[in-house]
């Protein structure tokens, strides 16, 4: 996507050293709705702003613009979520008049479409430009894989995982000194047991119409079908019991044939008593309290695993897949249960093993998960370390990755 047309792209050698205090960092990311992706760049924005910094956000809009806005941010509203080639090239004008008008230093792209424009912009201007890599990308053909590779020409390419950072390095070939590993941060504010009143909890468990007594299985997620809705519904059906009662809490994304994939799954595994959707929650922390296990049964590889994170950081057991983030946010005995992907027979056991643990074990477990969470993936050290990531490129001359 790089045009031709590059007043800058000498830039290679431009002057280091820019003075930290002056910089002005622009995120740049399809859309400002509920995410992953879009959490960490209000995070990021907010961590900016409280260290001095200028910070500015631009999407496509959406329901979080006002946490950007709130946290001290500046947000710019333009197409960035088009994959159509025009679009894209005519966002490269737009982001080479945002970077000039605004004397950003740092041009942080955190999703693909919007980084090859910002890439080439970045080269015009003669700014930084880093990446942040949140996916396992799909790479099934050749087509796909160059889409892909521009999340890895950072100068600084982070990785929100081990294993993101290790199919960085591998499939495209990126120097292992550019490649930063930094997890995902969890607001341990918010997501705290003693953070959740018992009115939130009550209010929602009604909301739900929750069965008394019943033992809760949940499973947030998207209703897309690598989350593995269909692996626990089978599960369900195997573990044949009616005192048990199990959540899938997640919007459709507008995929109505997958909803009514699961629906007809559920129906024909005979658990329509004891599975129920919640397309829509606003109350994560409340909904996690109101669990006995949380699950995540993704069938392709997390690439770090939000789900099972932010539980733990709830004290909820949790059971995930055995492969991708999951491995490095799950410590197996101890905060929770790694089965293989895809695997009913497997979960029924795991699922087993947590409903039946005594109020002692829960409540060590949930020591050890809180304590894990704690040391490990507060968003303050995410924050810092993306700060970091800033410094760095700062006092290094400009270089793009070919």
């Amino acid at each position: 996507m790089d045009s031709n047309n590059s007043n800058s792209e000498n830039s290679n050698t431009a002057k280091a050293g820019v003075k930290d205090e002056a910089s002005t960092i622009l995120q740049v990311l399809p859309r400002l709705e509920m995410g992953g992706v879009e959490r960490g760049t209000v995070d990021i924005t907010a961590a900016l702003v409280e260290a001095g910094w200028r910070a500015v956000v631009a999407s496509g809009g959406g329901p979080m613009v006002r946490d950007v806005e709130r946290a001290g941010g500046l947000h710019v509203t333009m197409p960035l979520f088009s994959k159509n080639p025009l679009v894209m090239r005519a966002n490269i004008n737009r982001l080479v008049n945002l970077i000039r008008e605004h004397d950003i230093t740092i041009v942080h792209a955190r999703s693909r479409a919007p980084a090859w424009s910002a890439r080439t912009a970045s080269r015009r201007t003669g700014v930084h430009f880093v990446t942040t890599f949140h996916g396992a990308y799909n790479e099934s053909n050749a087509v796909k894989r160059f889409y892909n590779s521009i999340m890895a020409k950072g100068e600084r390419v982070i990785a929100i995982s081990e294993f993101i950072a290790d199919r960085v390095i591998t499939t495209y070939g990126t120097e292992v000194d550019c490649v930063r590993v930094i997890h995902r941060g969890i607001d341990l504010d918010t997501f705290h047991p003693s953070a959740v009143s018992p009115e939130r909890i009550i209010q929602l468990s009604s909301t739900w119409r929750l069965p008394e007594m019943a033992q809760v299985i949940m499973l947030p997620g998207r209703l897309t079908r690598w989350k593995g809705h269909e692996v626990l519904i089978d599960a369900m059906a195997r573990m044949g019991r009616k005192d048990v009662h199990c959540i899938l809490v997640g919007a459709d994304q507008r995929l109505n044939r997958y909803r009514r994939d699961i629906d007809a799954h559920i129906l024909r595994n005979s658990v329509d008593g004891i599975v129920q959707i919640v397309s829509d929650c606003r109350d994560m922390p409340a909904a996690y309290m109101l669990a006995d296990v949380v699950v995540s049964a993704s069938t392709d590889p997390e690439a770090f695993g939000r789900v099972a994170t932010e539980a733990q950081a709830m004290g909820r057991p949790v059971i995930a897949t055995d492969h991708g983030g999951a491995r490095e946010t799950v410590v197996p005995g101890e905060t929770g249960w790694l089965v293989p992907p895809g695997d009913p027979v497997a979960l029924v056991d795991a699922l087993g093993e947590a409903l039946a643990m005594t109020a002692e074990q829960r409540s060590s477990m949930a020591s050890k998960a809180i304590s894990h969470v704690n040391l490990n993936f507060p968003r303050a050290k995410m924050s810092a370390e993306t700060l970091q990531v800033y410094h760095e490129v700062l006092n290094t001359a400009v270089a793009y990755n070919a």
